[in-house]
């Protein structure tokens, strides 16, 4: 068989044997870009989607509402009150005698509600908003594109916490074993026991719902499963010669978790990461559909879904909603199940039966 050699005949690293098998799973890899796109525009969602424009120019000046407050009298209002850039009168103020403005593609912000608008609420897509407004008046598009980068914010936060907190549980279990790993596994019995939905209703009732609220919850119930992963892989790697030698060579048992075992062990955890990320997102989706999520008016994907079953003649707020959700957990399944086929050494095997190896 042949083996594909790195520039200056260096064998590859196994990183970088593990990125090109990836890249050979074209749907994960255009699913991982994709993914990558949609979330990069989410960042710079305060660029797309706002209703305070870029740049105005009037009278001479420059002005930037985006990054500072300007009261209606600059812009030859009556009021001290913050500028509306939305009203006509101020639109009609900012185009004339030479001045002008630049806006967001889109003119509206997550919590935007236009008073001037044509039809009712909840309004069909339209040349003003793209994907329509909700019952409130507010612009679906800047809703989703808003809700759907706090949901990978919180899935990414969410994965990492309990990714760490799986690996170290998991870690002292699989490589101490015995009464350390007999008691910790009688206590994760009994956690895991805790009707989670009750105590998130029980805290959201005490306290005042939030974000924080929710990752610091989910995180504490998050990283069970994982930790059973990572302990069976610390059990079968702790047997092994490489670990027997470092304890011959005089290395701490941190030492070894560290520098031998953890890297040995750690295929499970990124490959459960994609579902995790996705299992995230779908939990803080399912909570703020049943009102139990982040607090109004965060946008979020499973407020707009509770919207659109209120409003089911308003078609387009559960359809977009629900297109937005579904692309999202298929981009992340994917991507999961090429990252699951790259670390499997034994369609590896396979693969490079058939062809080369890389």
């Amino acid at each position: 068989m042949n083996r594909v050699l790195c520039p200056g005949g260096t064998s590859p690293s196994p990183g970088r044997r593990v990125w090109r098998r990836f890249k050979r799973n074209r749907l994960g890899y255009w699913s991982l870009l994709v993914f990558l796109t949609l979330f990069g525009l989410s960042l710079c969602a305060n660029l797309i989607a706002n209703d305070k424009p870029w740049i105005v120019r009037y009278d001479g000046h420059y002005y930037f509402p985006l990054f500072k407050t300007y009261p209606e009298t600059t812009f030859g209002g009556d009021f001290h009150t913050p500028a509306d850039y939305l009203d006509p009168y101020i639109q009609h103020k900012l185009r004339e005698h030479g001045n002008f403005v630049v806006y967001a593609p889109n003119h509206y912000h997550y919590d935007t509600i236009n008073y001037f608008a044509a039809k009712p609420n909840p309004a069909p897509p339209s040349a003003e908003n793209w994907l329509g407004t909700d019952d409130r008046g507010r612009d679906v598009f800047s809703r989703l594109l808003y809700g759907f980068r706090i949901s990978v914010l919180f899935g990414l936060a969410l994965t990492v916490a309990g990714t760490a907190l799986g690996v170290v549980a998991g870690a002292v279990q699989g490589f101490f074993g015995g009464r350390i790993d007999l008691f910790s596994q009688r206590l994760i019995e009994i956690w895991g026991s805790l009707p989670e939905l009750y105590l998130l209703i029980i805290f959201a009732s005490i306290f005042e719902p939030s974000l924080w609220l929710l990752f610091i919850l989910l995180s504490l119930f998050g990283w069970m499963g994982l930790s059973d992963y990572v302990r069976a892989e610390f059990y079968r790697n702790r047997s092994q010669d490489y670990v027997r030698a470092a304890r011959a060579m005089g290395l701490s048992n941190w030492q070894i978790i560290w520098r031998h075992v953890l890297p040995n062990s750690l295929t499970p955890v990124i490959t459960f990461l994609p579902f995790r990320m996705s299992g995230a997102i779908l939990a803080l989706t399912s909570l703020d559909f049943l009102g139990l999520g982040v607090p109004p008016p965060t946008p979020s994907l499973g407020e707009l879904l509770a919207q659109g079953k209120e409003n089911l003649d308003a078609w387009w707020i559960s359809v977009s909603t629900f297109a937005v959700l579904v692309l999202t957990l298929l981009l992340l399944t994917f991507m999961g199940d090429a990252l699951r086929n790259a670390l499997d050494t034994r369609i590896a095997d396979r693969q490079a039966a058939g062809g080369n190896v890389l």
